[in-house]
């Protein structure tokens, strides 16, 4: 447009194309505007986990896999719970409602970027000389600030990216409350089974107890052994208590988590079930696909770009604005020749400001954008190395915990063969009671490990797939 303008404009006043060229370079070069700094080189990013033999073979996770991880667990009251608490925790309204008012945000700067109308109206009465004469007015007030220097449009692009990181958010605490649910489930499911344990080797104990003091009162055993049996079952029986109090406390657990008062779900989860276990085949996806499905990855890089807007409309703050405004009206003596068709008002107003001298405030807020934007991509940075430790860390303790519950197994099947021989030698006077408290301890001891590492393992899967991302459909 200015190119075709500008030549018939010089040729009648040649000295306002020098104005006008300069105003059409300026108007230019404020509509184009920078990329936003690439973050994809940030931070190396290794080619395979260091870990990745903690995991079976088989194809890779897909993000469908990854969205709902929980159902592959095999365990349907889980993943009635997981759902539900999606729905109805407060961590989820609190985020969609960050959503909404981002949007509404979003929405306000867009409205920026449109004219503004008003409507107005006034009546006036005066009194002059004895004479008193009446004014009535009614119009329209317009005003509209072009966009010259990519103020307003960069100021909506950073209120979009707020939108885009809100929505991250929204993901982001689904990830960890689908976590959380699973590993206050199987924490619940855990303590059952070793409620159960404790409560075998009690009766077990118990048993022996009785012996002892048969073979007391036959003058067979001393009333050592007698006390030593006795303090035995009171040792196990105090862990009876401490168990039963921790199944309350997942059980509130998990009702909380899914939107119920803590004592909803005691009577649903009142019945024992198995700890729920996760699939063998599980495979990685490299560490690239997982940076892309994180959200809270996501987030950090839309925080980025709302900084890097806002950068831009700090330096934009420092140019030239127009303004044009206009008013169409009526205005009349009466009210009835008002609304007849008063007489018509009309005026169009266009002004420019520029900063002169604002004791250097614009030049500090740009330096302040410029440190958020630091900022931003120190958080970024963050976020990524955060991730591929989260990782790395949950590999790591899936393979250890892997190891030792394959030795705890081995050593809890020891330890019954031992406590079962031992039982049958006392009987036959052939050891002495210590050897029977000794192996009824280290089978106790033994088993509940076993339960509470077999818990671990599936903890870590847990943890595992919340360090990938899993627990929203990522796009």
């Amino acid at each position: 447009m200015f190119a075709a303008a500008l030549p018939s404009r010089s040729r009648r006043r040649p000295r306002a194309s020098a104005p006008l060229a300069l105003l059409a370079a300026l108007v230019l070069a404020g509509c184009a505007t920078r990329p936003p700094p690439a973050l994809e080189g940030a931070v190396a990013t290794p080619a395979a986990w260091a870990g990745q033999g903690a995991v079976q073979g088989g194809a890779a996770a897909t993000p469908q896999d990854l969205a709902q991880w929980w159902r592959q667990l095999g365990d349907a009251q889980l993943t009635g719970l997981v759902e539900r608490a999606l729905q109805s925790h407060t961590s989820m309204r609190s985020a969609r409602a960050a959503v909404e008012q981002a949007r509404a945000q979003r929405d306000v700067q867009a409205a920026g970027l449109l004219p503004s109308v008003n409507a107005s109206g006034s009546a006036q009465r005066s009194r002059s000389n004895g004479s008193t004469g009446n004014t009535f007015q009614a119009g329209l007030d317009a005003s509209w600030e072009p966009d010259l220097f990519g103020r307003l449009s960069s100021g909506v692009r950073a209120s979009e990216a707020d939108l885009l990181a809100a929505e991250e958010g929204v993901a982001a605490a689904q990830v960890a409350l689908a976590a959380e649910v699973a590993v206050n489930y199987i924490s619940l499911r855990s303590q059952q089974q070793r409620l159960q344990i404790a409560q075998q080797n009690l009766a077990a104990q118990s048993e022996t107890a009785q012996i002892v003091q048969w073979r007391v009162q036959a003058g067979l055993a001393s009333s050592l052994a007698a006390e030593q049996a006795r303090a035995a079952v009171e040792q196990t029986a105090a862990q009876v208590p401490t168990l039963q109090a921790g199944i309350a406390q997942a059980r509130h657990a998990l009702a909380v988590l899914t939107g119920q008062p803590p004592a909803a779900l005691d009577e649903a989860l009142a019945a024992h079930a198995p700890v729920p276990q996760p699939p063998a085949d599980l495979a990685l996806a490299f560490p690239a696909d997982t940076l892309r499905q994180r959200p809270d990855v996501r987030q950090a890089e839309q925080r980025v770009r709302a900084a890097w807007e806002r950068v831009a409309q700090a330096e934009a703050q420092r140019m030239p604005s127009l303004r044009i405004s206009g008013t169409l009206g009526l205005r009349a003596l009466t009210l009835g020749a008002l609304t007849g068709g008063g007489a018509t008002v009309a005026s169009l107003l266009s002004s420019v400001s520029l900063p002169v001298f604002d004791g250097g405030a614009l030049r500090a807020q740009v330096r302040a954008q410029e440190a958020a934007l630091q900022q931003a991509q120190v958080g970024y940075e963050e976020s990524v190395l955060g991730a591929l430790k989260d990782v790395e860390d949950a590999l790591v303790a899936l393979q250890g915990d892997r190891d030792r519950l394959q030795r705890l197994s081995a050593a809890a099947e020891a330890a019954g063969n031992a406590a079962l021989l031992a039982q049958n030698q006392y009987a036959s006077g052939l050891v002495d009671f210590q050897t029977v408290l000794d192996t009824q301890r280290t089978l106790l001891s033994a088993q509940d490990s076993v339960a509470s590492t077999a818990a671990s393992v599936s903890t870590d899967h847990v943890r595992l797939y919340k360090a990938l991302g899993g627990g929203w459909p990522a796009p």
